[in-house]
């Protein structure tokens, strides 16, 4: 595949709304929220509709009217600085209120979301007196000098099963985990969350090259690989077939795999499994 830049921040955004599934209704999400005028930017802005609501994901158990959610990409790291960064987004977005003490601050929350947890960020926290508690499996509440009610979610430590959708946004997936990951897409009936769901996919498939390499090498989930990872492909090949040419259901094929990174080596041996094509067949369509 050729190499691209991740882009991890709209997977996040897709996992988040499919984190929260069950409680979407109540919730608003608004992305990337500009704090007056860029680069104050907010990643995910969370507004319960109710704030008495609870939460059931235990990521949001913490929230209180009013969550701002900070993520850091597997490239990006965490510390004392982004910490306080967060703090003042937060302190920005109650001051803007309509009328003065319209967004109260004990009805805001502060999340920072990263795979890894960030050792240095801990030992400042440890060397300057910050209390520190663990309720849940991978969620961190930082207590003491903090404006707000702050948590640190490292996603790598969360229960796997529970939070399928941010345990993607990794460059380190398992191929068992990957195969788990495709079996809650397919699983999904919503047209909403399947679109929430190809955003994380197309993030995890680019970031896990080596595990798709291996998955493509299995005939059965190469087949439900490309029925899942993109809906067009299907349509395409439905296309062609309404036209009666075997050729626009490949074609459409290589350009949808050419869409997502792959190089022709990889799209090659693809469509030689898919299609049933010689080398030289497959090679006539790159």
């Amino acid at each position: 595949m050729k190499n691209k830049k991740i882009q991890w921040h709209p997977g996040f955004i897709a996992a988040m709304n499919l984190e929260f599934a069950k409680d979407r209704e109540g919730l608003k999400f608004e992305k990337e929220y500009n704090l007056n005028t860029k680069p104050l930017e907010i990643d995910l802005l969370v507004i319960k509709k109710d704030s008495s609501v609870r939460i059931s994901n235990e990521i949001g158990i913490l929230f209180r009217g009013h969550n701002i959610m900070e993520y850091k990409s597997p490239e990006d790291s965490l510390d004392i600085d982004d910490f306080y960064k967060a703090g003042a987004y937060a302190s920005l977005y109650k001051s803007y209120g309509k009328t003065t003490d319209a967004v109260r601050a004990d009805d805001v929350t502060i999340s920072l979301v990263r795979e890894v947890k960030p050792e240095g960020l801990f030992r400042y926290f440890k060397e300057h007196n910050y209390p520190i508690s663990n309720p849940y499996r991978g969620i961190y509440y930082i207590e003491g000098n903090v404006l707000f009610p702050t948590q640190i979610v490292v996603t790598k430590e969360l229960e796997e099963e529970s939070h399928i959708w941010l345990g993607a946004l990794t460059e380190r997936m398992k191929k068992q985990s990957m195969v788990r990951l495709l079996e809650s897409v397919d699983r999904l009936t919503e047209k909403a969350d399947k679109e929430f769901a190809d955003s994380v996919l197309e993030v995890s498939i680019g970031a896990n090259k080596q595990v798709i390499e291996e998955l493509i090498g299995d005939g059965d989930m190469c087949q439900a690989l490309m029925e899942i990872m993109e809906p067009q492909l299907l349509l395409r090949e439905k296309k062609g077939r309404e036209e009666g040419r075997e050729e626009g259901r490949i074609e459409g094929t290589v350009d949808t795999l050419r869409e997502f990174g792959y190089g022709d080596l990889e799209i090659k041996n693809i469509i030689m499994q898919r299609y049933g094509l010689s080398m030289e067949q497959a090679g006539e369509y790159l």
